[in-house]
């Protein structure tokens, strides 16, 4: 039988934090899990975006605990930022989305000078994922949930040019920051276990979804109302993935048909993205570009 949202168990007593939540594949993420009980932080850049989202969850879940922080994945302040008031207000945090993200965009620096969707994509969320996983292993079967792509699998890490400084194509480094998404998804796991923590990382990918994402890509907005479907659809993966409590760590979900929409259903990343050398070097180069030590 397919999974669907009416499969959400009770989330009564546990608090998520949704990163990037006021669109897109977020804002439905976080309505399922206000609606079945749990307090959803979600973090966002624009106040005045999560403002608008929160007026629309709280119109859609009435007595549904919604909640704004701010948070730019692009500024490395501003996680750290995020990161401390995100543990100092609460006691535990049962689900961290790392949903957020930016899809090809024109070349562009985060201010710390990373390339934009590698900085955004992953750094970004590598140092959250480090500054709030205290909180998280301290809390009884947590979860981290990536969000990945399809676009996994023409990504490749280039450790001489991260920053694609010599060479910029919106397409590779778009690809480049879902493979390290996944790198870190898996190593991540591997290091929570070894540690002989409980929580689990669970990764998802949404498919091919109709959002604001798909703005700078004329193939994408040609294609997408054949193939796609909605973001309550592509939402439909990574709220398995934070619910469904059969799951072990590592798995990885996206839609059914082609991949592209339908059921939430396990699917298998590529060869590339599951080399535990590259992983390393990965994880390694990020704490070094961040700052941070993570596990």
């Amino acid at each position: 039988m397919a999974w669907n949202f009416s499969d959400i168990g009770d989330q009564s007593g546990k608090i998520a934090l949704v990163t990037g939540a006021n669109s897109g594949i977020g804002e439905p993420t976080a309505r399922e899990l206000g609606r079945a009980g749990a307090k959803v932080i979600i973090a966002c850049r624009s106040a005045e975006k999560a403002e608008a989202a929160l007026a629309r969850l709280r119109a859609e879940v009435p007595g549904g605990e919604f909640h704004f922080t701010p948070l730019d994945l692009a500024d490395l302040s501003s996680v750290r930022a995020c990161a401390q008031k995100v543990s100092q207000e609460h006691e535990r945090l049962d689900l961290l989305i790392n949903n957020a993200g930016v899809m090809i965009p024109p070349y562009t620096l985060t201010v710390d000078g990373f390339e934009l969707q590698f900085g955004t994509n992953h750094l970004g969320h590598f140092a959250l994922t480090s500054g709030l996983i205290e909180l998280l292993v301290a809390t009884p079967k947590s979860r981290i949930i990536t969000v990945a792509s399809m676009a996994h699998k023409f990504g490749r890490i280039s450790f001489d040019d991260l920053q694609r400084k010599r060479f910029y194509s919106r397409w590779m480094a778009y690809g480049q920051s879902k493979v390290a998404n996944l790198f870190f998804h898996y190593e991540l796991q591997r290091r929570l276990a070894a540690a002989g923590h409980d929580t689990l990382a669970i990764a998802a990918h949404p498919g091919m979804t109709r959002s604001n994402l798909l703005q700078h890509s004329f193939f994408t907005r040609l294609l997408g109302p054949l193939v796609s479907q909605s973001p309550e659809g592509g939402a439909a993966p990574t709220l398995r993935a934070a619910t469904d409590p059969e799951l072990e760590g590592g798995a990885y979900f996206g839609p059914r048909w082609f991949e592209l929409r339908g059921a939430a259903v396990p699917v298998n990343s590529n060869r590339y993205s599951r080399r535990q050398d590259i992983a390393r070097r990965l994880w390694d180069v990020s704490q070094d570009l961040t700052g941070v030590s993570l596990l």
